[in-house]
């Protein structure tokens, strides 16, 4: 096991065996296979001690991780709407006799809900219920990666419980077959603080070549977006691309097409995938929307959205009716889009003022971009650029149907 440039790197990781061993830094922490955080240190553990007991014959039973969102995801005083940590993602492993057919198989459990600002301490037993099953990309085999939603022992769905009300809504419009693709950016950081490749003394040269590009002195992080493509295919999810973005060790990857609910379903599961991959890197994933101030791009989840009818003939007429709706509402899409939203929509770096609502074909300076294609084909779909890199994917995609089928 090494560590290059704060990747953890060893035979069975998602990475492969090989990593530029040029970009290592002899003289930091990592030399010594020793990552620090201020006082955290993370010590990788050898690899082949993992691939001794991820090998260990379990006896026929199949290992179920339930995976739910935490109580930061959405303001609990309030009820407010706006996802305040995208990685407030939580899991535990339940052992199973056998593989479920289906999620009516898979029992219901619970968790304690004062460890995750979810309930108070004296009535602290919160209940997950299934409602989606992955394959499991790290344990692989018969084994489940297991999506769950929140309720209280009454019933009642949590307030970060956020699917339960937009399953309703997507239920409303079914027939129009709303299709979502989301495009997710993230920044990648050292343990100490500083995104990773960066000079720790200085800030490397501008934007300009970095979007898309290669290179040793360009391109960070390409092993942890190409694993995570990777996992995400092998659990079943429907990534359909990644790139590298504007900023140095920003990347992106799209989810999509997704119909209804399976759109927010599949990317909460796709980011608790890197944050579970992060740990294998030795790397921290971050979703917050500027994560460096200045002269640099902020990090976006911008959201592409289309019904039937946007995509039969005709179909930008009803685009362009969305659009008024849209304009109509902008303030209460700006309050659900996402915590410090406002850090990155300044009417600079390829977004819209956040005060301001405006769309526009092939404008990415808009707040709704709309495709040349769906100009030129007089049918297609819409592109939501204001959504922030930490926005809850049910939050948005609801409110989008909301809007612009239902108001």
């Amino acid at each position: 096991m090494a560590f290059v440039s704060g990747i953890a790197v060893g035979k069975g990781t998602w990475a492969g065996n090989k990593v530029a061993s040029q970009r290592a830094n002899p003289r930091s922490a990592r030399a010594a296979n020793v990552v620090r955080m201020g006082t955290l240190i993370r010590k990788p553990i050898a690899e082949e001690l993992k691939e001794k007991y991820s090998a260990t014959d379990i006896g026929g039973k199949v290992l179920a991780e339930y995976i739910w969102l935490g109580g930061k995801v959405a303001d609990m005083s309030t009820g407010k709407p706006i996802c305040r940590d995208a990685t407030d993602i939580r899991s535990k492993t339940k052992v199973l006799d056998k593989a479920p057919e289906s999620v009516a198989d898979l029992p219901e459990w619970n968790y304690d809900g004062s460890s995750t600002e979810q309930a108070m301490g004296n009535d602290s037993e919160v209940m997950l219920r299934p409602v989606a099953i992955y394959k499991d990309p790290f344990r692989k085999g018969d084994n489940i990666l297991v999506l769950c939603e929140g309720y209280t022992p009454q019933g009642e769905p949590l307030i970060s419980n956020t699917r339960s009300k937009a399953v309703k809504i997507m239920d409303e419009i079914k027939d129009q077959e709303p299709w979502f693709g989301i495009e997710q950016e993230y920044t990648l950081m050292d343990l100490d603080g500083r995104p990773f490749g960066w000079p720790k003394d200085s800030e490397p040269g501008p934007q300009g070549p970095y979007y898309c590009g290669a290179g040793a002195a360009i391109s960070f992080g390409r092993e942890i977006s190409d694993a995570h493509m990777n996992a995400c295919l092998y659990a079943g999810l429907n990534v359909s691309g990644t790139n590298a973005e504007v900023m140095m060790s920003q990347w992106e990857y799209q989810v999509g097409p997704c119909v209804g609910i399976e759109a927010g379903d599949q990317m909460w599961v796709s980011r608790y995938i890197m944050q579970r991959l992060s740990e294998e890197f030795g790397i921290v994933v971050t979703f917050d929307p500027k994560p460096m101030p200045g002269d640099w791009n902020g990090a976006g989840c911008h959201t592409n959205f289309s019904t039937q009818a946007m995509r039969d003939e005709g179909g930008f007429e009803v685009i362009k009716e969305a659009m008024v709706k849209m304009g109509e509402r902008h303030r209460l899409h700006i309050e659900a889009y996402g915590e410090g939203n406002e850090r990155r929509l300044t009417g600079k770096h390829e977004t819209a003022n956040i005060s301001d609502f405006k769309w526009g074909v092939a404008d990415r300076g808009a707040s709704i971009r709309i495709p040349r294609s769906t100009e030129a084909e007089n049918k297609g779909y819409l592109e939501d650029r204001r959504p922030g890199s930490n926005m809850d994917p049910y939050v948005v995609t609801s409110l989008i149907v909301e809007t612009c089928c239902l108001h």
